[in-house]
């Protein structure tokens, strides 16, 4: 078991990281914003954790917290405009900030290095970092969709004026969807800057946007298991379809559209609806038997007398 784990943790520890970005991609989704973002969000904390820790010589941990606010703050400043567009509109938007942070990361060489990119980096995170990053990401994913902003970001995304009509102010909501999402893209972005050796532009590209968005997809972007299901699946359908060679990437695409056609919802979203429909079930077999008890008892009371 060992032997295998340290054979395949390259695999695991890309993961751990697609999953942190899955995560910050996933909580802007349920609040009803289509946001591509991410990628900057990522690409900016990213070459702000190397820039700090390798040229300005701060500690790893404070480099990385550095990088995160970098995340958060640009989360904040794209919300501003963001927040009044919708639908499509807000996709292209954020698709056009990603390229317009890749364009600035290329054409900044003095600090990012250009299109060779941030190299030698040392290597100060490795699996048990992102592993607890991880777990403190869902921890508070988890604390937030069960309060009052988890339930505003589901009525926000079932319907925008019926939540206003509620008083949840979409703007606010949204405000800080982009802030947790800036938040979490930028600590994983620099944890990936500081386990890979190196940043690069194109990193951070439409290929980084699409494995993102399928995990999110594929998972589903209500519930925290479907990004660890997605997530699961975009790394593994690769690895698993490897030996094919040059069919590998058809095989792929056909098992993402099957999974896409027939769980439109994400796998996890659509695992855990089927499995509280069997929970309501059981508990409305056990009503019944125990209605139906009570009705022979009160019959056979009834009889005696």
């Amino acid at each position: 078991m060992i032997d295998f784990f340290k054979a395949n943790q390259p695999v695991f520890d890309f993961f751990l990281l697609t999953l942190g970005f899955s995560y910050s991609q996933q909580i802007v989704f349920r609040a009803g914003v289509f946001s591509l973002a991410s990628a900057a969000f990522a690409a900016l904390g990213a070459y702000a954790s190397a820039y700090l820790i390798v040229r300005m010589g701060l500690p790893v941990y404070v480099g990385l917290g550095l990088g995160m606010l970098m995340g958060g703050l640009a989360g904040y400043l794209a919300s501003v405009p963001l927040a009044r567009l919708r639908g499509v509109y807000q996709a292209i938007a954020t698709l056009a900030l990603v390229e317009v942070t890749v364009a600035v990361a290329l054409y900044a060489e003095p600090i990012t290095g250009g299109a060779v990119g941030f190299n030698n980096i040392p290597k100060h995170i490795g699996t048990f970092e992102i592993l607890i990053a991880v777990a403190i990401v869902t921890y508070f994913l988890y604390a937030m969709n069960i309060s009052r902003i988890g339930r505003g970001f589901d009525a926000l995304r079932q319907d925008e004026f019926v939540a206003a009509s509620l008083g949840v102010s979409s703007r606010k909501q949204h405000t800080l969807a982009f802030i947790v999402s800036g938040l979490i893209g930028g600590l994983f972005g620099g944890m990936q800057s500081m386990y890979s050796y190196s940043v690069e532009p194109h990193q951070f590209g439409f290929g980084f946007m699409v494995t993102t968005l399928a995990a999110i997809v594929l998972g589903g972007r209500r519930t925290l298991l479907g990004p660890v299901i997605g997530s699961a699946i975009v790394i593994l359908l690769p690895e698993i379809a490897r030996p094919l060679a040059e069919y590998r990437q058809i095989v792929v695409g056909m098992i993402l559209v099957i999974v896409v056609i027939f769980t439109p919802q994400g796998l996890g979203d659509t695992f855990l609806a089927w499995l509280r429909h069997r929970r309501a079930q059981a508990a409305a077999l056990l009503t019944a038997s125990a209605v139906q008890k009570s009705g022979v008892a009160k019959g056979d009371v009834y009889d005696r007398a």
